[in-house]
């Protein structure tokens, strides 16, 4: 399923949590369960930095926590750390909650199937392994061997598998390696047949997916220049370039395919066709939904007359330039001889299929309605939502959203209606992975009480078998799920998914975790997860708020929490914690929030908005800053979303909610900010630590005695993605831990039995 809207884009200190105790206050722990234990944190440097923007004075005192690899960062990241470990090694429930977590975690887990060549590639995690092995069978019958396996290029689990790509013949994997979950790839190859790596070795690529010519000579992937000695990669110095990498020869001789230098901010994602007839380029630029869609003819004829196979240039027709106004999202979903099948929203705010003949005359005009000569509607917009399709077995499955929930229907490739996927009840749907002549695709299914399994789909029938199912040590059956909807500030419905155990009570009193993201199209929808299982047998209600500004309902839904409209984002989410509370399910000083990426930019913005609606905060990885979040690695990417301070007509709208500006020391009526626990990782390539590092110093400031203002900084991690298993587990229990102290929660008896 190649999917739509997704977002593109989104070493300090290596040291043990141990020594300097004394920075470290404990009280009586039978005070309030809000400032117990109260913390006396080490002093935060505070310069005299003012800066005049657009005519408002702004200071930045904590500028220099900017400064990633000084001395003084890291020692600042050492005493913090000390701190909040401190804190949370006072609370005795630690230990249960830590151990409850790994035994829900420790189950096979699987990731989706896919064919190639006749044979069958998936990843599984036995259950608590730091990292997903990849494994290769000759049938799905035969029994499986390990292909690669990541944790075993590192001893602590930092180094994670991330993209791959199997060659047309099935005999070689190029894959992609990602340290301590930084963004950077270095892309290697391996024989299928030995397990053996070849000697290729790439580097400085980073938001790219490798993919195979035909004659499994070589595969295209994008990357950026090498930084110049002591430069690097930042705002925009970013200039991707698509090369093709010919297997057994070194990266210097790579052929480079197509850039455009007059342009450094574009990005570029190769894919070949199934066939390998056609050499499709989708071209990005940040995070912006808009994009290019250019396409080559691989099998084009020489001056002989012969019909030549490409590789790279060779033999190859020139680029096209099919889609290039950037008026719309266009993603490539597959091809039938010189037929274009492309998902997009131009003309359709829900999406839809289009097919795009290139046999059609050059000197055709296109009609007004038409962006290109050839075009026709085949799967036109429906009701719901259309967030992703694939060709397979000749027919496109289309992946839908009904109020962020999947539905999934297969169309014939005219467009004619086939049916709909029977799925197991109401959750997520993803994968349908496959070639465009393949008989059968694979997904996987999960749900809020749906433990992740795979089927099998066979795409002729339509029959649907169980493939794999993780067995979870829990009974579904003690826990339910509801979707209520709620009404924002100017009216719009939101809704939400609330889900706890069975019999639950609407006292008031529940302990309550929302949880919400709001942004670059991304919809949040139902999802299996141990940590929030072992929150709701503590006792807690979970609930997701599906918010403007994500991919739930379309594009209308998505631009209506963007750039100017981006308070709508906060609003639905005050509106939904409204709503908790006065549905009887927690009041404020029983509930938290928690979000992260942009995610934590939400938490951080309501927090200091609404600071006497929460009981806890939780913003991990956020984006904090809104003045300055475009100077540092792929920041500059989100202006499509958040508009720029550099815009006169944007920066009055950022500095209204940016987080890091907006605490403020006089709070009204004597209230104060919620228990607040930031977390972030020093590795962190995509949205830099110092976004939370000032955010916790300027929290710490306002806010010196009362409720706790803690910062967990993860070493050795990045955004979130590929970071170990016991790490995983660490932060999940911190965060548990740090709610039982700030909501005043007692562990049932039974809990972790």
């Amino acid at each position: 399923m190649r999917s739509l809207g997704a977002c593109r884009a989104h070493a300090l200190y290596d040291a043990p949590l141990t020594g300097d105790a004394q920075e470290t206050e404990l009280d009586d722990p039978e005070t309030s369960p809000k400032t117990s234990p109260r913390v006396t944190y080490p002093e935060t440097r505070r310069d005299d930095v003012v800066e005049t923007l657009h005519g408002v004075e702004v200071t930045d005192p904590y500028r220099w926590l900017e400064d990633l690899d000084s001395e003084e960062t890291a020692d600042w990241v050492r005493r913090q750390n000390v701190i909040t470990d401190t804190f949370l090694g006072s609370i005795p429930e630690r230990t249960a909650i830590r151990a409850r977590l790994e035994r829900l975690w420790d189950h096979e887990k699987f990731g989706v199937p896919y064919r190639k060549a006749g044979r069958v590639f998936y990843r599984r995690n036995s259950g608590l392994q730091s990292q997903a092995v990849l494994h290769v069978a000759e049938s799905l019958e035969a029994e499986p061997r390990v292909l690669l396996d990541p944790n075993t290029l590192s001893t602590d689990g930092t180094i994670a598998l991330g993209p791959t790509a199997v060659s047309p013949d099935g005999k070689l994997l190029a894959y992609g390696l990602q340290e301590s979950g930084s963004d950077w790839i270095e892309w290697r190859v391996r024989d299928i047949d030995t397990g053996e790596d070849r000697e290729d070795r790439i580097r400085w690529s980073k938001f790219s997916e490798a993919t195979w010519s035909k004659d499994a000579l070589g595969f295209y992937y994008s990357a950026y220049d090498a930084p110049e000695d002591g430069k690097t990669f930042e705002g925009a110095n970013f200039h991707q370039r698509l090369w093709y990498h010919r297997v057994g020869t070194p990266q210097c001789d790579d052929e480079l395919i197509f850039a455009e230098p007059q342009h450094p901010k574009r990005g570029f994602q190769a894919t070949v066709s199934d066939d390998g007839r056609l050499f499709v380029i989708s071209v990005w630029e940040g995070t912006a939904r808009e994009n290019r869609l250019y396409v080559r003819d691989l099998h084009c004829r020489g001056k002989s007359g012969d019909e030549k196979s490409g590789d790279g240039e060779n033999g190859a027709g020139e680029v096209v330039r099919l889609l290039d106004d950037a008026d719309a999202s266009y993603t490539f979903v597959g091809s039938l001889g010189t037929t274009l099948f492309v998902c997009t929203d131009r003309d359709a705010d829900r999406s839809r299929v289009v097919a795009i003949d290139l046999n059609a005359s050059a000197a055709e005009e296109p009609d007004a309605d038409q962006p290109c000569s050839g075009w026709r509607e085949v799967v036109p917009e429906m009701a719901e939502n259309l967030v992703g399709a694939s060709l397979v077995g000749g027919q496109l499955i289309c992946a839908y959203l009904k109020d962020a929930h999947s539905l999934v229907r297969v169309f014939a490739a005219d467009g004619a209606f086939v049916r709909d996927v029977a799925l197991p009840g109401i959750g997520s749907a993803l994968g349908f992975h496959g070639d465009a002549s393949e008989p059968e695709t694979f997904f996987v299914f999960s749900g809020f009480m749906t433990p992740a399994a795979v089927y099998r789909y066979d795409v002729a029938t339509g029959a649907a078998s169980l493939y794999r199912r993780p067995d979870v040590p829990f009974d579904p059956s003690d826990f339910e799920t509801q979707q209520v909807f709620c009404t924002s500030r100017d009216g719009t419905r939101i809704p939400l998914f609330v889900t706890h155990r069975k019999g639950l009570v609407l006292d008031g009193q529940n302990p309550t975790l929302l949880y919400g993201y709001g942004g670059f199209n991304i919809p949040l929808t139902p999802a299996f997860s141990p940590s929030n299982l072992a929150w709701m047998e503590m006792g807690g209600v979970h609930v997701v708020a599906n918010l403007r500004g994500g991919g739930e309902y379309g594009e209308e839904w998505h631009t209506g929490g963007m750039k100017a409209q981006k308070q709508n984002v906060f609003d639905d989410f005050i509106a939904a914690a409204e709503w908790l509370i006065d549905a009887g399910f927690t009041t404020s000083p029983r509930l938290a929030i928690h979000g992260g990426s942009n995610g934590g930019l939400l938490i951080g913005a309501c927090m200091t908005q609404r600071p006497e609606l929460f009981g806890a905060a939780l913003p991990a990885v956020g984006v904090l800053d809104m003045l300055r979040f475009h100077r540092f690695t792929i920041g500059w990417a989100w202006i499509s979303d958040y508009g720029s301070p550099d815009d006169a007509d944007m920066f009055p709208h950022l500095l209204a909610y940016s987080p890091l500006h907006n605490l403020r020391s006089d709070l009204p009526d004597g209230s104060a900010y919620p228990p607040t626990m930031v977390m972030t990782g020093d590795h962190d390539d995509r949205v830099v630590p110092s976004h939370s590092f000032k955010f916790a110093a300027q929290l710490q400031h306002v806010q010196p005695s009362g409720n706790p203002c803690l910062i967990r900084i993860e070493t050795r991690a990045g955004h979130g993605a590929g970071k170990p298993t016991a790490k995983v587990l660490d932060e999940h229990a911190d965060k548990w831990t740090f709610l039982i102290r700030a909501l005043d929660m007692q562990l049932p008896a039974a809990f972790g039995a």
